[in-house]
């Protein structure tokens, strides 16, 4: 089953022309050290031999930091498989979409120095016809975003049609609109934080000024956010249940965490979970009364009707 991948090609599509027009996908990151002799087993393998060598080369980073860095180069160099689908803004509302062709090669002359070579479709795909779903989860700020979940609408517009709906093959959503609501609280959550009471002890992480703590990657998939205490002690893992079949989120929160502590953690720092619903949940809570480290909260939408004319 091929996976879809949106790729950004430099600061403000800089380097999108070069890369459609000379078919490949390019990142920086380590750019002066080829990893052609690298196979590492999966993205833990590859930042424990890699996350060093960036914080040696960039030393006012973070192990957060790195682990951002290093987990995108992880995911073009080797994580991309050939037959996948990328998709590269190209700085006019559009997308240029192609498929992966071949394995990683290096170009030691160019700042995009790790590659992969793609054979590019005629057709750019507008983004002005996405759902507001893939135009928000395609439009992070992060290089390389997994849009997976969103194949059925990602085909359905390379083939002239018009999704208006959500469209997702995602096996675990038991109900769209409770999903499409949750996606909405992530987005919500994040350019609000300062305004809920979570802020009151962590901040969503950032990287040279920006929020690269949203959908933060895994090697078992993304965070849906990731914050960090304001005294650096505490690492929070923020996972919201998007409907998905109850207590499955604790497995889930429970895998993220792990990741967290065993790859992203400083010493001395805790990892601690927050599970949010749009409901309460006993299994949830049955499965989180023996955990003492995850917390479990809801949120209450909100909705009003002001008379403005009679009728």
């Amino acid at each position: 089953m091929k996976s879809y991948y949106r790729v950004s090609q430099g600061p403000a599509a800089k380097y999108a022309e070069e890369a459609h027009n000379n078919g490949f996908i390019g990142v920086g990151w380590l750019p002066k050290l080829s990893l052609q002799g690298q196979r590492p087993h999966d993205l833990q393998d590859f930042n424990q031999k890699n996350v060093p060598v960036f914080l040696k080369i960039n030393p006012e980073k973070t192990k957060i930091g790195a682990g951002l860095a290093c987990g995108q180069l992880f995911t073009v160099a080797f994580g991309i498989k050939k037959g996948d689908i990328v998709m590269v803004q190209n700085g006019r509302g559009e997308y240029f979409v192609g498929e992966v062709t071949g394995d990683y090669f290096y170009n030691d002359n160019h700042e995009l120095s790790h590659r992969r070579p793609v054979t590019w479709y005629p057709e750019s795909l507008a983004r002005e016809l996405m759902t507001e779903q893939l135009k928000n989860s395609s439009g992070g700020i992060t290089t390389v975003i997994n849009l997976t979940k969103y194949s059925i609408e990602i085909e359905a517009l390379l083939e002239g049609k018009t999704p208006s709906v959500l469209t997702t093959n995602d096996a675990t959503i038991e109900d769209p609109v409770e999903f499409a609501l949750e996606k909405h609280l992530e987005d919500f959550l994040v350019k609000n934080w300062s305004q809920t009471i979570l802020s009151k002890k962590y901040n969503i992480f950032t990287e040279d000024g920006l929020v690269v703590g949203q959908q933060y990657p895994s090697d078992t998939g993304p965070i849906d956010i990731l914050a960090i205490s304001k005294s650096g002690k505490e690492i929070l893992v923020v996972e919201l249940k998007k409907g998905r079949v109850s207590d499955v989120v604790v497995g889930q929160i429970q895998r993220y965490m792990g990741y967290v502590k065993d790859v992203l953690a400083e010493e001395g720092q805790i990892v601690r979970g927050l599970i949010i619903a749009l409901e309460d949940d006993l299994k949830i809570r049955r499965a989180l009364s023996v955990c003492t480290n995850i917390d479990f909260y809801t949120y209450k939408i909100e909705f009003t009707l002001e008379k403005i004319t009679s009728l």
